[in-house]
């Protein structure tokens, strides 16, 4: 078994990321895919956290942008990411992982609260851990939830699953010669205003010094190649 380059790691996934061909919900093929592809990287020794976006359910700043009221429709963003979550979790277990989600928001009946010395403690005792309603404010993403709870358990690196495999200097579906980076600075991303992450959530990362990197997760095999070291994607870190 090949040595790891990183022990603990925080892997965003999108809300769309679950739906495979369905046009919404979750599709039961993809989510065990992506169960067992996370599974294969624990079992070479990683520790891995998830966070899943809500997007395959619900989208709060759509509807806040069509007159609903921005706080309730991200509260409802926030229980979409419970929903996948406890999918997650499920198709986990159904496959003989240890996996336990935990809320930002108070929702106990169903999942645990979100406490970080339990949260580390899962991940040393080998439990996957699933962390869910963001960061529990409105006006906040999934992915300043990653961010934060990334910094907050001292992940090496946070991993961003996209369509995409990697960053370009500009939208390849559109542009055929768009060219992809391999590495960039933070201050590079920023000049550059490459929309990596939303910027809450790429300053998080900036002044924490956490290593994010950019893939595409369609690959089969692809999360555990990336935890061996192997250089896929784009990776961000440093400064300029």
């Amino acid at each position: 078994m090949s040595p790891l380059a990183c022990r603990r790691v925080l892997l965003k996934l999108s809300g769309e990321a679950l739906m495979g061909d369905e046009d919404y919900g979750i599709d039961p093929k993809m989510i065990g895919r992506l169960a067992q592809e996370v599974i294969e990287a624990q079992q070479a020794g990683a520790e891995i956290a998830l966070v899943i976006g809500g997007g395959n359910i619900f989208r709060g700043a759509g509807l806040a942008a069509a007159g609903m009221d921005r706080v309730t429709g991200d509260q409802m963003g926030m229980l979409a990411t419970v929903i996948n979550a406890l999918a997650m979790q499920d198709a986990l277990e159904k496959r003989g992982c240890k996996a336990r989600v935990m809320s930002a928001l108070k929702i106990n009946d169903v999942c645990e609260d979100y406490i970080r010395r339990r949260a580390i403690r899962h991940l040393e005792k080998g439990r996957l851990v699933i962390f869910a309603a963001g960061t529990g404010n409105p006006f906040f993403t999934t992915d300043s939830g990653a961010a934060l709870r990334a910094i907050e358990i001292g992940a090496d690196l946070l991993l961003k699953a996209t369509k995409v495999d990697g960053v370009y200097d500009r939208d390849p579906k559109k542009y055929p010669d768009a060219t992809r980076f391999e590495a960039l600075t933070y201050d590079e991303v920023i000049t550059r205003d490459l929309q990596v992450m939303d910027t809450a959530a790429f300053a998080l990362c900036r002044d924490s010094g956490l290593p994010l990197r950019i893939f595409d997760m369609g690959q089969p095999g692809v999360l555990l190649r990336i935890l061996k070291g192997e250089n896929i994607g784009t990776l961000v870190s440093g400064r300029g």
